[in-house]
């Protein structure tokens, strides 16, 4: 027997082993279980980075998007935009034709440090020497620059202030009632309006040429309500005699305000025109300014003393 036979025959014989090749790129190892995506998913996270390198999705395109981009709707956006300023325009111009915004803004020009200077000129009037109105290029300086300029913001606080201090005064007494409060709102705004009337009237009929404009009647008209608020008030807290005291020193307030006041609006352009001192015109043009500052302390008589009991 062959010597090399008789060692295969001698030897135990060992199990074969089968190489097991090495995984190729691609090809999935078989030790694992479960199959490795993360190296497809990373392809296609890079597939979709966005241009800009910040790693996020590019974002598909929105229809909003494509909708700007159609120079069609530019057109239509541009045609619809002047379209609303044009609208714009004249809905302003139809305003400004009734409302003066644009001059009320002026009125309400105002600040704290006015409105303390203001009212302490309703109520002490008499210490005060320049009533001139002050001017920039022709135009008059706003409110908060000048305390002698009108304003509509202590007239209108004013009034909303007297409501409600008459409808205090009304509940102490028991008489309170929406009607009845709204019939004394009612009844001051009617006054208002009959006054500026009547005095635009009158300076129609006396033919007086004046910067006085109906805004600045308003306001001049409105003041005498903050006599008659600090009248109701002592009159709630000290009585008929609070009341007379305080409501007689306000209507002699606003009468030497109003007189100190329009007769720079009203007897100072008879002086521009050159109209003597003692003609006629000029006597109707004094008696006009005596008439509207003596109807002032007669109106917060009259729609004051049923408050005070």
């Amino acid at each position: 027997m062959h010597p090399a036979s008789l060692a295969a025959a001698g030897t135990p014989r060992q199990p074969s082993k089968r190489r097991i090749p090495v995984s190729q790129p691609g090809m999935a190892d078989p030790h694992q279980l479960f199959d490795d995506t993360s190296s497809a998913q990373n392809q296609g996270y890079r597939a979709q980075r966005a241009p800009g390198g910040l790693g996020y999705p590019a974002a598909s395109a929105s229809p909003q998007a494509a909708f700007l981009a159609d120079p069609v709707s530019n057109m239509a956006m541009a045609y619809g935009s002047s379209l609303a300023a044009q609208g714009k325009e004249l809905v302003d111009k139809n305003i400004d034709r009734f409302i003066p915004v644009t001059k009320l803004k002026y009125y309400f020009a105002v600040d704290t440090m006015y409105v303390g200077k203001k009212l302490g000129l309703l109520v002490f009037p008499y210490l005060h020497q320049d009533w001139e109105v002050q001017y920039q290029q022709d135009t008059p300086v706003a409110p908060r620059f000048d305390v002698n300029a009108p304003d509509l913001y202590i007239p209108a606080m004013a009034f909303i202030t007297y409501v409600l201090v008459a409808g205090l005064a009304l509940g102490t007494q028991d008489r309170f009632s929406p009607d009845l409060l709204g019939l004394q709102a009612s009844s001051a705004l009617a006054w208002l309006t009959l006054e500026v009337l009547a005095i635009l009237l009158s300076l129609y009929l006396v033919t007086v040429n004046t910067d006085l404009t109906t805004i600045d009647l308003v306001a001049f008209l409105g003041y005498k309500y903050v006599g008659m608020i600090g009248g109701v008030l002592m009159g709630l807290l000290f009585g008929k005699i609070g009341y007379y005291l305080v409501l007689g020193w306000c209507c002699v307030s606003i009468f030497v305000f109003m007189i100190r006041t329009l007769r720079l609006k009203i007897l100072a352009e008879a002086a521009a025109e050159g109209v003597p001192v003692r003609g006629a015109r000029n006597q109707l043009r004094m008696y006009l300014t005596m008439a509207v500052a003596a109807a002032q302390p007669l109106l917060m008589y009259w729609l004051t003393f049923h408050l005070v009991r």
